[in-house]
């Protein structure tokens, strides 16, 4: 893993597969972890508090978000402290609106300075990084997950995005890291890290891919070829 070395930009695992979870724990390159109940619903999580406890007892001391599920402000907040106590490495998704788009990030101001680390989540737009750097200032370590392979498929450029949200958090609310969220490839890993990103979270099945990096594309060209060959005496295809 020599390339994640020279890396500034920290790799979070992101999943709902405890085994997954369990053997990138013991990577040193993997610092943290998050999950989101879509994740969990697609692993057929169906006892929130289980999965909670199997995932905290296997990733240790690396951070790990959980997020809460409520609509309704006083439940999200009510879940946000109940998930807050299951461990002093976990942090509480708040998504940066509920379903209506009324902000939270008052519920994000109360929370985070009574001690709660808050990962305020669904992020796309410079003014909600702003809004959450103003709700976060001066509270507990913090976290702001910038949705940028969202962006990207939007057909804007989320480098801009992250790079500038990175940039005012550093005198907005400095104790805040800037997640780059929802990657699309391993290009992305180097993209965060030429913008400064403190984070990018990563699926396994893209840390999957970490052996193609840096590879000779001559070489990569040679075995895209064979492989066509090899499909296609597979197939038996005749013309």
């Amino acid at each position: 893993m020599s390339a994640a070395r020279a890396l500034r930009v920290k790799l979070f695992a992101d999943g709902a597969d405890v085994a997954d979870m369990q053997a990138l724990a013991a990577r040193p390159d993997i610092q943290g972890f998050t999950t989101n109940p879509t994740l969990m619903h697609k692993a057929g999580i169906r006892d929130y508090r289980r999965f909670a406890r199997e995932v905290l007892a296997v990733v240790g001391t690396k951070p790990i978000s959980f997020e809460v599920f409520a609509d309704d402000f006083p439940e999200m907040e009510r879940q946000a402290r109940e998930i807050a106590t299951w461990g002093p490495s976990v942090y509480v998704k708040i998504p940066v609106t509920d379903t209506a788009g009324r902000p939270t990030a008052d519920l994000a101001h109360r929370l985070s300075h009574d001690g709660v680390r808050i990962n305020v989540t669904a992020v796309l737009t410079v003014q909600q990084v702003a809004a959450s750097a103003a709700a976060l200032a001066g509270g507990a370590p913090s976290l702001v997950s910038i949705f940028a392979g969202r962006i990207a498929d939007t057909g804007r450029d989320p480098v801009p995005i992250v790079a500038e949200s990175v940039r005012y958090l550093a005198t907005a609310s400095p104790a805040t890291e800037v997640i780059w969220a929802s990657p699309r490839e391993l290009l992305n890993i180097f993209q965060a890290d030429a913008a400064s990103c403190h984070i990018i979270t990563i699926t396994a099945d893209i840390l999957k891919k970490w052996p193609m990096v840096g590879k000779d594309l001559a070489a990569l060209s040679l075995d895209t070829v064979r492989m066509f060959r090899d499909d296609a005496v597979k197939a038996g295809f005749h013309v």
